[in-house]
Formats: structure tokens, C-alpha cells, sequence
């Protein structure tokens, strides 16, 4: 079964332009399809997501690790990869993004089996 992408998929546009953009950012995306991070991922972290929640779990880290390696070092960085709704898709909220982290801090032991788990 070929896993469904956390992003949107590459589309390369011929126009002339003399704008890179986001190039490392496609780079990380597709990193974590091609590897399959993102599948494992979520599903690792399916027993977190409530029913009717608009944004995975898996995706709000991964949304976060993008930011990281893109150079961000504070959660309102995320800005950035939050303009970029065509390459990242959407992305969670600042709040949306600490209610994660904080469901998963507040039971440290159970994560940290569940990130174990993740192997790609």
C-alpha cells in the first residue's frame, strides 16, 4: 500500500523566475515522504488524534521540525512555513501547535515509547 503524503506534491513551474523560494523547504517535504516518516508518524501518533480535529498530530510536529530546519528556534516561527500553504499545506495554529506538545509532555514515558516506535 503506497502511503498518502503528509505535503503537497512537487510542481515545477517553467516560468522564468529569479526566485528560489523555499527550495529547501521542498527538499524537507520530500524527505519525509520519500522516507516515509510522515506515514510512520502518524501512525504512531494515531491514538492523539480526537475525532473531528482539523490537524493530525503526526503533521503539527512535522510542521515543526520543517520550521527547525528551515532556521526557526521560537514557535512563532512557524509563520513561515504557514505562508507557504501550496509547498507545506496547512498548518496549525501556535496554540493548536502548544496543545500538542503539551498532550505529549504531560505523558512523557508514552511518547517517548510511541517515538521509539517510529522506524523508517
Amino acid at each position: 500500500m503506497k502511503p498518502t503524503r503528509t505535503y503537497p506534491g512537487l510542481h515545477i513551474d517553467t516560468r522564468p523566475s529569479n526566485a528560489v523560494g523555499q527550495a529547501g523547504g521542498m527538499l524537507l517535504t520530500e524527505t519525509v515522504h520519500t522516507s516515509g516518516l510522515g506515514h510512520h508518524l502518524k501512525t504512531a501518533l494515531a491514538p492523539l488524534k480526537k475525532p473531528f480535529v482539523i490537524h493530525d498530530p503526526a503533521k503539527i510536529l512535522l510542521d515543526l521540525a520543517i520550521t527547525i530546519g528551515l532556521g526557526g528556534d521560537a514557535l512563532p516561527n512557524t509563520t513561515a512555513v504557514r505562508d507557504e500553504p501550496d509547498l507545506y499545506g496547512p498548518v496549525a495554529s501556535n496554540p493548536t501547535i502548544t496543545r500538542i506538545i503539551h498532550t505529549l509532555a504531560s505523558d512523557a514515558d508514552r511518547s517517548l515509547t510511541t517515538q521509539r516506535t517510529v522506524t523508517v
